[in-house]
């Protein structure tokens, strides 16, 4: 999936492109990560942003989670 997100951008040149996604992998190389809880931006940065910035946010937790689980 994240290949034919990447063709697409490369395709397009420039386009902005949203992904809604569960799988982390999916958006890990995002620009921009937007977190929403209950209907309420929360978090917004890239990967490496929301990891530092957020260390016990809910993008992280996520991430925590799905790690542990692989």
């Amino acid at each position: 999936m994240q290949d034919a997100i990447e063709n697409y951008r490369k395709k397009i040149n420039g386009m902005s492109v949203i992904v809604i996604a569960h799988r982390l992998s999916t958006i890990k190389d995002a620009d921009k990560i937007i977190v929403l809880k209950d209907g309420i931006l929360t978090e917004q940065g890239n990967h490496q942003e929301l990891m530092t910035q957020h260390p016990d946010g809910v993008y992280a937790e996520f991430v925590k989670k799905q790690e542990s689980a692989e």
